[in-house]
């Protein structure tokens, strides 16, 4: 054998997330007969239990689907507006934020989920959140993911005001935990009990929603239950490209993940699969178009949609594609500033999951609760963690991506689902922050121009961009190409061979004649592809 993962491929469905218990969760659905809607349901409440640090219920998220009646794409975007009472204009620096009361949006995830089920799916709440239920009323035994980014979460989350109740829920009390201790959860069982009986009212108007703003106002935050109240997912139309044959889909801005699309769109004029895989030329071209890409981004936040048009119109992308062509060093920022920011990993934190049925649908979903256990706060009793997503707005009330009551909120992800002559081919789609776009781009090279298979595509190495030159290149490649790579202008640095800086994957391939679902799990998390 050759060490690699094996493909997991079936007929009956395919469920790839970042925990195999989660994974596990929404096959199950599958088996009984529900479809990748509720299966994307039931793997993301239960997502909430196993990997409580990266989302939950209390999070924000978007998604991106396949619709087999419909023969359409559509998405979905629970990521609500900034609350009504965000005082603009308070903070001088993003950093004061960060794990502030003040940086929790309100809450998306727990919506969006049973729009899916309400939608499109087939099983009932109380089925959907079965699995959830019992794993966080039987507990779950921590593996060594789990223990790494907990106990990191404890070491910094120590100071915080709000910590007594985060320790008590997800470390014993102890400020640490063990491999293979088991980890119990009853309040938030107890809160998904109340949700199957009283449907998402019981967040979005009802006794949770009424906790939650209560006790966010009682210690600095500003969201209302009117806010909650408020808070209905949007299904829109996806925003798509063609490469090499495949049409991209994913959704539109306020959301950030035209980057990605416009990196493909650039990508699309060099013959990668030409060039030596993995080699000087490869990576080159890839990392130009990806900085160049991110620095439209960042420019032209949230464009409207005549801007947008422009940004990935023939004349705008044959102007990029020269300028990756021309091998002049390209300088410039990835995340949101100009100026580099020292680099903080534990900012970051944010889970995918690709998801196809037997039926013909598929959903790729990627959600967040900003950074590790988002603001760090949990609403005493209930198990609900609270995000931290203002975090990634803009204080500046004159930037691009302002942080003002009632405003949009712009976020770097996107899932995605790409067609081919009109036929459902892949769900794709990863967490990593800002290197979200530059990971999707790297995968699928490999995936489309060098014909690797899509769990060979997802472990191949990659890079994380970083404001400037910087460039952290995982350690399998080669020293004398990262070298190589330093005198072409990348500030090209290795990695370790394998590290969550570069995301963590997951996807699911389809082939249209057969009806193969292929699935692939990121090896560089806890991620597992499991068939019904």
């Amino acid at each position: 054998m050759d060490g690699k993962r094996p493909v997991v491929a079936s007929v009956h469905g395919m469920v790839a997330a970042a925990h195999p218990l989660a994974a596990a969760a929404g096959a199950r659905m599958l088996a009984m007969g529900g479809n990748a809607f509720d299966a994307a349901a039931a793997t993301t409440a239960a997502l909430n239990v196993v990997e409580p640090y990266m989302s939950g219920l209390a999070g924000l998220g978007m998604a991106t689907c396949y619709i087999a009646d419909e023969q359409q794409v559509r998405c979905l975007d629970y990521t609500p507006r900034i609350p009504s009472k965000f005082p603009a204009g308070k903070f001088d620096e993003r950093e004061q934020i960060q794990r502030h009361p003040l940086s929790s949006g309100t809450p998306g995830n727990l919506a969006g989920w049973c729009e899916l089920v309400r939608a499109y799916g087939k099983l009932s709440l109380a089925e959907v959140f079965a699995p959830a239920i019992a794993l966080a009323r039987d507990g779950f035994p921590l593996g060594r993911f789990n223990v790494e980014l907990i106990n990191q979460s404890c070491v910094s989350l120590a100071d915080h005001p709000q910590y007594a109740e985060l320790n008590r829920v997800y470390a014993f009390g102890r400020g640490a935990v063990k491999q293979g201790q088991v980890l119990k959860q009853s309040d938030l069982a107890a809160t998904y009990e109340a949700i199957v009986a009283n449907g998402p009212g019981h967040l979005y108007g009802g006794p949770l929603g009424k906790a939650m703003a209560s006790y966010l106002q009682s210690i600095g935050g500003c969201i209302t239950e009117e806010d909650l109240a408020a808070v209905k997912p949007r299904w829109v139309d996806p925003l798509a490209v063609s490469y090499r044959g495949l049409k991209m889909h994913t959704l539109p801005p306020p959301c950030e993940g035209f980057q990605w699309l416009l990196t493909l769109r650039i990508l699309e004029g060099f013959n990668l699969g030409a060039m030596e895989r993995n080699g000087v030329d490869h990576l080159d071209t890839v990392y130009r178009a990806i900085r160049l890409a991110a620095g439209v981004r960042i420019a032209q936040n949230n464009p409207k949609p005549a801007e947008l048009a422009k940004i990935l119109s023939d004349e705008h992308v044959a102007a990029l594609r020269a300028r990756v062509a021309d091998g002049k060093p390209i300088t410039g920022p990835t995340e949101q500033f100009v100026t580099p920011k020292p680099i903080d990993l534990n900012k970051e934190h944010t889970t995918s999951l690709s998801i196809a049925d037997r039926f013909g649908n598929a959903v790729c979903i990627t959600q967040s609760l900003g950074a590790g256990f988002g603001s760090g706060i949990v609403i005493p009793g209930t198990g609900v963690c609270m995000n931290n997503f203002l975090y990634w707005g803009e204080v500046d009330t004159g930037g691009r991506a302002p942080l003002v009551a009632g405003g949009e909120l712009a976020l770097c992800i996107a899932p995605s689902i790409a067609t081919k002559d009109g036929k459902l081919v892949l769900s794709i789609g990863t967490p990593g922050s800002y290197g979200i776009c530059q990971t999707q781009v790297q995968a699928l090279v490999q995936y489309v121009d060098f014909g690797l298979e899509i769990q060979d595509a997802i472990a191949a190495p990659r890079a994380r961009l970083w404001d400037g030159t910087k460039v952290d290149v995982e350690g399998r490649i080669r020293p004398e190409v990262v070298a190589a790579l330093a005198r072409r202008g990348h500030g090209a640095a290795s990695a370790a061979d394998f590290t969550m800086q570069v995301g963590g994957m997951q996807a699911v391939a389809i082939d249209p004649e057969s009806g193969a679902l292929t699935g692939a799990a990121d090896p560089r998390r806890d991620s597992y592809a499991v068939a019904p």
